[in-house]
């Protein structure tokens, strides 16, 4: 328990969902004050010295903490308000520069290939021509095609062979759609690990694997999760690749290849209930304890405001 009351906002279009629901409870139970404040109903008073935000005709004041839960619809509008949280000097959990930078799937993975984070290989053109020649930059059929805007699976094609592998990549052409074209790593069987990482710390991972004939191992998609044990290794990927990112809170998805551990994405916000459920852990509880140690008054990081 904290000894010093905090005030923190969470940053959410929706007060009913299970991750909105559990950090207010997690809040609440250790002390603090835990407002859901709908980052679409904000709007701003951009001023050199004196920022506000105002929200259902009142100013949002006191607020010594923001935990922003946007989603990837409204990423542009909901980073200037975590941006303008940051210019009144309130600690945000995922600062708008880190959050834009994760939502950004071909940068973040630019980003991460930098600085050496196994990655599966991948391919990224916008020229109509040439098709064969990407699908051998990535070793050739199975691949997988992945719209650089998809959420929760959507936009992700297995090409089992070269010719639908062409059929898949010049019809995303034909629609000017942003793609990236991956091997696929057929040895993780479906499978795939998630791993929450809060601070410098991997609080609880899980193994998710697909539905039946399905290659995507999302939750929203029909997959299943269990706990999972991770290897030293896949703690520091999974590490690194949210400290690279720039986020103190991030769910890391990462594939077991027969390479090593390679990250698939980094998520500026995971959901709650599928990791709580497999590991049964309070993960909720470490994020607030987290804020509690970074977030009081004197402790704003505003690194994210460029």
């Amino acid at each position: 328990m904290s000894e010093q009351k905090l005030k923190i906002a969470v940053l959410s279009r929706g007060p009913k969902l299970y991750s909105t629901r559990r950090l207010v409870e997690a809040a609440e139970k250790r002390g603090h004050e835990a407002d859901v404040v709908d980052p679409l109903r904000c709007y701003m008073d951009i001023t050199s010295h004196d920022p506000a935000i105002h929200y259902k005709g009142q100013e949002l004041q006191g607020f010594d903490a923001v935990i922003p839960r946007i989603g990837a619809s409204v990423t542009f509008y909901g980073t200037a308000v975590v941006r303008q949280f940051e210019m009144m000097g309130v600690f945000t959990l995922n600062e708008s520069v880190a959050i834009s930078r994760s939502r950004d799937k071909l940068r973040s993975l630019q980003l991460l290939a930098r600085r050496g984070i196994g990655l599966p290989i991948t391919g990224f053109a916008h020229s109509t021509h040439y098709t064969q020649d990407m699908i051998d930059l990535v070793r050739g059929a199975p691949l997988v095609v992945k719209l650089l805007e998809g959420t929760q699976g959507m936009g992700v094609v297995l090409c089992e062979t070269n010719k639908a592998a062409e059929s898949v990549i010049d019809a995303f052409r034909e629609l000017d759609a942003q793609f990236i074209v991956q091997e696929f790593i057929k040895e993780a069987g479906g499978r795939d690990i998630r791993c929450l990482v809060v601070g410098d710390r991997v609080v609880g991972s899980m193994m998710r694997k697909g539905k039946e004939g399905e290659f995507r191992s999302n939750l929203h998609r029909g997959g299943s999760a269990e706990a999972v044990k991770i290897t030293p290794e896949e703690r520091s990927t999974a590490v690194r690749s949210a400290r690279i990112m720039g986020l103190n809170l991030a769910g890391v998805d990462i594939l077991r290849s027969n390479h090593g551990p390679v990250v698939m994405e980094v998520n500026s916000s995971p959901g709650l209930e599928g990791i709580e459920g497999a590991t049964e852990k309070d993960i909720a509880g470490k994020i607030i304890e987290f804020i509690e140690r970074n977030g009081q008054p004197g402790k704003t990081r505003t690194r994210g405001t460029g």
